[in-house]
């Protein structure tokens, strides 16, 4: 029987997943289709899993990284942690399907920027508060780097882009968006951050992967700063993904 796998999520036009796994199962051989399921309605997940009788294994994306959680069977401890599941493992027993969830977006983020971590890094920034944000928190603690994370309102430990002085921005060595600010085709935004307070001893990191440099990596690249995008990280952890459904 051939193999599906699958994203879920809305919209879809952006994802990069289908055509990495059929490049995969194409180099690799593997008997196994990949497809997007663009539901705005997560609801109606179940029924989905129960009309693709071939379905092995979904990824989640956008919007529904959180609100998929209830209809699960069971949560990896680490998705639990991070209260954002991307991927999805899909067991049969006759008429019974059992959905295990979990992150693999925290393997890829962490993997993807140890490399270029020094030691005087030791504080961090996170822009947005979105599902993506979870797993960057939960990466850098798992780093020994302090999070923080950054939102249009100031609440509880959640600082404001108002409270960005040039001060803090230099006490935070590490600083990653995870906005989707300067997202194609909205090539021309950036995170509302005081950009001169940046310097070469600054790493900073965009979970966006189109377009290569977002807006927000240039200006940080014009002063010296270290940049990486999320192309490498998505690699990772779809990587991640197959290993998961596959165990």
């Amino acid at each position: 029987m051939k193999r599906k796998y699958g994203l879920v999520g809305y919209p879809l036009g952006h994802s990069f997943s289908r055509s990495f796994f059929q490049q995969k199962f194409e180099d690799e051989h593997i008997n196994a289709t990949y497809e997007n399921f663009e539901i705005q309605d997560i609801s109606c997940l179940r029924q989905l899993i129960s009309d693709n009788h071939e379905l092995c294994g979904l990824n989640v994306t956008i919007p529904h990284k959180t609100t998929v959680i209830p209809l699960l069977d069971e949560l990896h401890p680490l998705a639990r942690e991070i209260g954002a599941v991307n991927v999805i493992k899909i067991t049969r027993q006759g008429d019974k399907i059992f959905l295990k969830g979990f992150n693999s977006d925290i393997i890829g983020f962490t993997n993807s920027i140890a490399p270029l971590l020094d030691d005087h890094m030791t504080k961090a920034l996170i822009l947005g508060t979105g599902g993506a944000s979870k797993a960057i928190h939960a990466g850098l603690k798992a780093l020994h780097i302090t999070p923080t994370f950054v939102s249009r309102q100031k609440r509880g430990d959640i600082l404001s882009y108002e409270d960005l002085s040039p001060d803090l921005i230099d006490n935070h060595k590490i600083i990653v968006n995870t906005t989707p600010l300067g997202m194609f085709p909205h090539i021309d935004q950036s995170p509302n951050i005081p950009y001169t307070a940046l310097s070469p001893e600054h790493l900073c990191y965009d979970v966006i992967y189109n377009p290569e440099t977002t807006l927000f990596l240039q200006k940080a690249a014009r002063l010296g700063c270290k940049i990486k995008n999320g192309i490498e990280m998505l690699h990772l952890q779809a990587l991640a993904a197959w290993k998961i459904w596959n165990e």
